[in-house]
């Protein structure tokens, strides 16, 4: 019978999710008032739909409205309408007033789970009356978590962060990992080498698969590291533990929260966060288990209050790997959007992975001429010539795709590159066939063809063979001498014929597959 019950209410909600804000508020708010007793504690769900239907589209007015109407049942006779009063306050922007009404309410409660919800509901909406409550000696009712409750006040804030200019200086055991695609980390090497003030800072200790690790020598900041472009992800090390007896063997929670709480992690976080350090704890090899990381979390809070779990939108990510070899932790900066491909103003599918197109540009060496022509013949949203464009404003760059959403996209990357307001000043693009493309667009005496092509994964290609063949012999005929072909071939096929030599092959991860990114010379 409760099994029945709980369905009924269950669809009742659901049809009420599909409501409008105005049909919720015109006809099922005031049914819901007018009912007799029994008929609201059946009908609960309207509390729930008017908390998530106002919460996603409601007007500024609306959710006043709705505000006022739940702080009224917040006082009702019946605990269960309090209870879904309470849970829908925090998704209509909560403030002052409902958090001393829920306080004041504190002492009121019937029942441990009434108990639980105000609490719930307090770290969700409370500010420094719910924290003194909560950091109080003085026994208080609610069982309030001030990890959570601190986390919940900093987002709301919207005050804390990753500063990019910040210098973190040198200590003990610091080690930064600069995470890759499979293959480019050969790129980002000579990228590194190649920039001698980065030199002086930063000394490369290993490079692996996906993955160059360094040591600096001085204070850096974040803005100096993203200096480099080829890389995916920046990982700070932290101490390492020993490996379990066997895979999924319990975790040394003890352990593990004092590695989070540790004296480098703490350095770190310290001097490159904004506000609150909030962090978001993850397992690569274990399902989600939020009893696990709540108890590491509560100890390393209980060790460092200053670092604080938040699963929703935490500027900080710490993960957890665990091998053979040890358990390894990693502090990871969650900069969205990547500040260094800021001018990305759009993306199509299939697009290139925006470091990966960086390695092509660099691969290009452009300013190899003084005035560069660029042409990519399937630019989807035109992250080659966009970065080809950052290394060299002058150069003139030429787009062709057969998508005129790619086109649309490839024009607004490439205008705010620029930053010149007409589509013709920034570059010129076309929707047509490649093999249309320098007979539309006029292309000749080019000194640079760069591309990743579609693959046949996510973008279908009739005949990768025709294709390529046919990227090989427009190279051919439109570089003028000593430019460059520069691209992913996903085939073993070779120029069979004509003036192209290839003077770099290496391959590199693109996803979902290993292809060659190749660097031909016209002689």
């Amino acid at each position: 019978m409760k099994q029945s019950s709980q369905k009924r209410v269950k669809e009742h909600y659901q049809a009420l999710r599909q409501l409008s804000p105005a049909a919720l508020w015109s006809n099922e708010v005031p049914a819901f008032n007018a009912a007799k007793p029994a008929e609201r504690l059946q009908n609960v769900s309207v509390i729930r739909a008017v908390g998530v239907v106002f919460s996603e589209a409601g007007t500024p007015h609306q959710k006043t409205e709705a505000l006022v109407w739940l702080r009224a049942l917040v006082q009702d006779p019946e605990e269960k309408i309090r209870r879904y009063a309470m849970a829908a306050l925090p998704k209509l922007g909560s403030g002052e007033a409902e958090e001393k009404q829920l306080l004041t309410l504190a002492n009121q409660a019937v029942s441990v789970k009434e108990t639980q919800f105000l609490a719930k509901t307090l770290e969700r909406i409370g500010g420094s009356e719910t924290l003194n409550a909560a950091l109080s000696a003085l026994p208080h009712p609610l069982a309030i978590n001030p990890q959570r409750l601190q986390a919940n006040i900093a987002r709301r804030q919207g005050e804390d962060g990753i500063s990019m200019e910040a210098l973190l200086p040198v200590f003990e055991g610091l080690r930064i990992a600069l995470d890759c695609r499979k293959g480019v980390e050969h790129f980002l090497f000579d990228e590194l080498e190649s920039s001698d003030s980065l030199k002086s800072i930063f000394k490369i200790h290993a490079v692996r698969s996906g993955w160059v690790e360094l040591r600096p020598k001085r204070s850096f900041s974040l803005n100096q590291l993203y200096a480099l472009r080829c890389f995916s992800a920046v990982v700070f090390l932290l101490p390492d533990l020993p490996p379990l007896p066997r895979p999924g063997a319990p975790l040394d929670e003890t352990a593990l929260a004092g590695v989070i709480s540790s004296n480098l992690s703490t350095h770190i976080l310290g001097h490159l966060s904004q506000g609150a350090a909030r962090y978001r704890l993850e397992f690569d090899s274990r399902g989600a288990d939020p009893a696990l990381i709540q108890r590491i979390s509560e100890t390393a809070f209980k060790r460092c209050p200053l670092l604080l779990n938040d699963s929703r939108e935490a500027p900080w990510e710490i993960r957890i790997h665990e091998s053979p070899n040890g358990v390894y932790t990693e502090l990871h900066p969650k900069l969205r959007p990547d500040p260094r491909f800021a001018y990305r103003r759009g993306d199509v599918p299939a697009a290139s992975h925006p470091p990966l197109a960086a390695a092509l540009a660099r691969v290009a060496g452009i300013g190899t001429f003084h005035t560069e022509r660029i042409w990519d013949p399937f630019c989807g949203s035109g992250l080659e010539l966009a970065e080809c464009l950052l290394i060299s404003k002058e150069s003139a760059v030429f787009g062709t795709d057969l998508s005129a959403k790619a086109i649309e996209v490839a024009q607004a990357n490439v205008q705010a590159v620029t930053g010149k307001s007409s589509a013709s000043a920034a570059g010129q693009f076309r929707q047509c066939d490649f093999r249309e493309g320098p007979a539309k667009l006029g292309l000749r005496d080019l000194t640079l063809l760069i591309t990743n092509p579609p693959l046949g994964k996510r973008v279908p290609v009739a005949d990768l063979e025709i294709m390529v063949e046919g990227v090989f012999k427009l190279a051919n005929e439109l570089l003028q001498k000593g430019g460059r072909l520069v691209f992913v071939n996903p085939l073993k096929t070779r120029p069979r014929h004509g003036r192209l030599r290839l003077r770099l092959s290496h391959k590199v991860d693109l996803g979902f597959a290993h292809f060659q990114l190749e660097k031909y010379v016209a002689e």
